[in-house]
């Protein structure tokens, strides 16, 4: 296993793989040298000697500028590197478009919805409107995993603190995420299990959700109900049944709409899952898939877009007329001027 990578041919750092230690003999690029100290996982080390304005660079590209000599072997992070961005507010961007190769059509084994959507689970969801009746809902999914069949993957609760004393656009939100989860083609069936004194009770949170199936989503008020577990485990069980009707289809790649969540960075995700999500994203477009925007999020909810927002805009972008951003993104030569 390699113990350190030099990401692109012109960067004049690298970043290790595994903790190094200082001492370590360093062979690259037909030249060597020794780690002055000790480096982290996923921390970059210079490959040559820099002098204080130097651009680091890293991906190919500058990503700061050395504040002091920095020796090769030396460990390179905040305390002697600072950002190359400053007051620059215009600037151009050379983008580089490569053609994805065309790949012979997908089939995964998939369960079409009623509505039109494909999912690649077929489970029964309990979705509580409010947080009080989160122990509720925990306790129908305990005591129903006992009659799934073997086309149900898996009867799941979706407890969270909200749902009550909300308001404005943070109650609208959690309004509209409750009714995605509502309406996501990996639920089979869902029970939608209210209190029934909250304000995101179920008659407002059925505006969000829009049309629906009856026979796939049932909706239970638990002050309405003398016991409401067990009204909640008999409706479970209902949709068990319904759902255990679906069964895996052969599904066009094309159908797949595929979430991208970004995560905690650090120093290894630029070389591990963001290449590997990027990989994933190309192979799935050139089979004729989508990535999941939100546009569509916008429109299977029943919205309209009325714009699209950017906190910035990068080289091109900053011409686009279809787009609003607060500022455009600045991109340097590896020397560190502006493009």
């Amino acid at each position: 296993m390699k113990s350190f990578i030099k990401i692109n041919p012109s960067d004049n750092v690298a970043v290790a793989l595994q903790p190094l230690a200082k001492g370590t003999v360093i062979e690259l690029d037909n030249s060597t040298f020794t780690l002055t100290e000790d480096i982290m996982q996923g921390h970059k080390f210079a490959l040559k000697n820099l002098k204080p304005g130097d651009s680091i660079i890293k991906y190919g590209n500058p990503i700061g500028r050395a504040t002091t000599e920095i020796s090769a072997g030396s460990w390179i992070h905040t305390h002697n590197l600072k950002t190359g961005l400053g007051d620059l507010l215009t600037y151009t961007y050379n983008k580089t478009i490569t053609e994805l190769p065309h790949r012979e059509p997908k089939f995964f084994q998939g369960y079409r919805r009623k509505s039109g959507g494909v999912g690649v689970r077929n489970e029964i969801w309990i979705i509580p409107t409010v947080g009080c009746v989160n122990n509720v809902a925990s306790a129908i999914e305990r005591a129903t995993q006992k009659y799934m069949t073997d086309q149900i993957d898996g009867v799941c609760a979706f407890p969270h603190p909200y749902g009550c004393s909300q308001m404005g656009d943070d109650q609208n939100n959690t309004r509209q995420i409750l009714a995605d989860l509502v309406n996501h083609p990996n639920a089979g069936g869902v029970l939608v299990l209210g209190l029934g004194c909250e304000n995101s009770n179920i008659d407002e949170l059925k505006k969000f959700i829009g049309d629906y199936d009856p026979e796939r989503v049932r909706f239970l008020v638990a002050q309405e109900c003398e016991n409401e577990i067990s009204d909640g485990i008999e409706t479970v069980k209902e949709l068990i049944s319904y759902a255990s009707s679906f069964k895996r289809e052969p599904i066009s790649a094309s159908e797949l709409v595929i979430g991208m969540k970004c995560g905690g960075s650090d120093g290894l995700s630029g070389i591990t899952a963001n290449p590997c999500v990027g990989a994933f994203s190309d192979r799935l477009i050139s089979t004729g898939g989508s990535i999941h925007a939100m546009e569509e999020l916008v429109k299977l909810a029943g919205g309209i877009v009325a714009g699209r927002v950017s906190v910035l805009a990068e080289g091109d972008a900053a011409a686009r007329k279809d787009i609003k951003f607060l500022a455009p993104l600045p991109v340097f030569n590896a020397d560190g001027s502006v493009k």
